[in-house]
């Protein structure tokens, strides 16, 4: 269990610098220098980690990617720990350890910095701290509740597990640990970890949910029927580790060792239900499965306990760590391009798609960790070319959180201000003083500039061969707006899709 953990960290920090920065952690590390108790698509906990990790590690691609690493090996071992309490012994913990540090969604997760990286150690916290208080250690209540409140500060999707534990709680005989004052207890610290970004969520009325209303209109996300979403399951969890989690269910389900613990199935059931009800994407769910796992370790170690079966336990965790490597280049970023681009083909697979943007030669996931740089090198040829009086007044208006962030993260190295830019939480920070009188705009069309400037003028081309479609524009500079300052026309630039 410790040897995976280990293998882990040095594989993602190995790998830390082969592809660039993604798009949203640009957002988080602009968000990390504005800390707050709220974002409008986030709570704080995501900025803390980015301004923690630039404040004491520097902006190099390892010291981005150290916070996740250590994320992923501590799940890891987490896994380990709960197999052990469900009772599993060596074989159980590392083949656990093995598939969870192998599948395909653990590896995505932990490749960058985000709210991702931290939500399946809060879910596999939760799940350990219930199953101690199952075995007769009513305290672990309050690390259950110090657990949740945490998790509420780093991404909302915590209340979904949430509802699944107590809806699944309800319906066992366990339902009487919940009748004493060390849940109580545990609720109230949970809600007290909350509290401060509830009290700025009701300041701000509630703008994730707004946000949230104009992603659903806009049809953003890709929607799945109830079996593709159940379908993308199995890919997300490696096929061939299956066995694995499906057998875990099982066992928890309706295995008579785990009938105490057959609420953690029962959870799991329940939050499958409520994203397939809510169209949540297909990998909110993934924070639940690494507690599967630990249970189909258990299950698997009793099912293969014969001796004459000792092959089958070393099929099965070389199965599990072959496919897992062989999947590895589809999910995280240890390939170039273009020999990631020929072993895609050779497989014939490529990642799910989860919105409706056009791609390019990469997917998503991989295609938005490309030409930013490049893009603010462009912005600040174009800004260092204007006269010293100009510059001084000139702001940098991106059309997306991804656009300002690299402006933010990249250009004041290279002389260049700070962006401003309507999207998401960047809305709440304003025009930083700028009126309009001179703007750079990225990704927008000259047809809708000329209407809002008198003079607009081609000054660049931003393009990289490996990045989003989207992010291959024109940069204007506009001069002289009409009869309008940023002041007076901000609240009409709010974008929240």
């Amino acid at each position: 269990m410790a040897y995976v953990a280990a293998a882990m960290l040095l594989f993602r920090l190995t790998t830390a610098g082969v592809y660039g920065v993604f798009v949203d952690e640009l957002y988080f590390f602009a968000c990390g220098e504005h800390l707050a108790w709220g974002y409008v698509d986030m709570p704080p906990l995501t900025a803390v980690q980015a301004w923690l990790a630039r404040s004491l590690f520097g902006d190099s691609m390892v010291a981005i990617r150290l916070l996740p690493a250590l994320e992923g090996a501590g799940l890891v071992l987490l896994v380990g720990a709960l197999t052990r309490r469900l009772g599993g012994g060596r074989f159980a913990q590392g083949l656990a350890a093995l598939a969870a540090a192998l599948t395909p969604g653990v590896m995505a997760f932990y490749s960058i910095l985000s709210m991702n990286a931290v939500e399946p150690l809060v879910w596999t916290g939760m799940a350990y701290a219930l199953v101690r208080v199952i075995q007769g250690e009513p305290r672990w209540w309050v690390a259950f509740g110090a657990v949740a409140g945490l998790g509420l500060e780093n991404k909302d999707t915590v209340l979904v597990f949430g509802f699944a534990l107590v809806v699944a709680l309800v319906a066992v005989p366990e339902r009487c640990l919940m009748a004493n004052r060390w849940f109580l207890l545990g609720g109230l610290v949970a809600f007290l970890i909350f509290l401060p970004n509830l009290v700025w969520m009701i300041q701000h009325h509630f703008p994730h949910l707004e946000q949230l209303a104009n992603v659903r209109r806009a049809g953003r996300n890709v929607e799945l029927s109830p079996l593709a979403f159940i379908g993308q399951q199995f890919l997300f969890m490696n096929p061939v580790a299956a066995p694995v989690w499906v057998g875990g269910l099982t066992w928890l389900l309706a295995g008579r060792p785990a009938r105490c613990y057959r609420v953690l199935g029962l959870a799991y059931l329940v939050a499958l239900a409520t994203l397939i009800a809510a169209h949540g994407r297909f990998y909110y769910l993934g924070s639940a499965y690494p507690m599967l796992l630990a249970a189909g370790g258990v299950a698997l170690e009793a099912w293969l306990a014969r001796p004459r079966l000792a092959w089958a336990r070393v099929t099965c965790t070389a199965a599990i760590g072959v496919s897992g490597a062989m999947l590895a280049p589809m999910f995280a970023p240890v390939l170039e391009p273009e020999t990631f681009i020929r072993y895609a083909g050779a497989i014939g697979m490529g990642m799910p798609q989860l919105e409706h943007r056009r791609t390019g030669v990469l997917p998503q996931f991989f295609a938005d960790r490309f030409g930013w740089p490049e893009m603010v090198e462009t912005v600040a040829r174009v800004y260092q070319s204007l006269p010293p009086e100009e510059r001084a007044k000139t702001a940098i208006f991106g059309q997306d959180y991804g656009q300002a962030g690299a402006i933010d993260l990249y250009g004041p190295r290279l002389g260049v201000p700070k962006a401003i830019s309507g999207h998401l939480t960047y809305w709440y920070w304003g025009p930083r003083g700028y009126t309009g009188d001179v703007v750079i705009v990225l990704g927008d069309t000259k047809e809708a500039l000329e209407r809002l400037f008198e003079s607009v003028q081609e000054a660049g081309t931003v393009t990289h061969p490996y990045s989003m479609r989207s992010q291959n524009f024109t940069v204007y500079v506009c001069r002289n707006p009409k009869g309008w300052t940023f002041r007076d026309i901000w609240p009409r630039l709010k974008n929240w899709g």
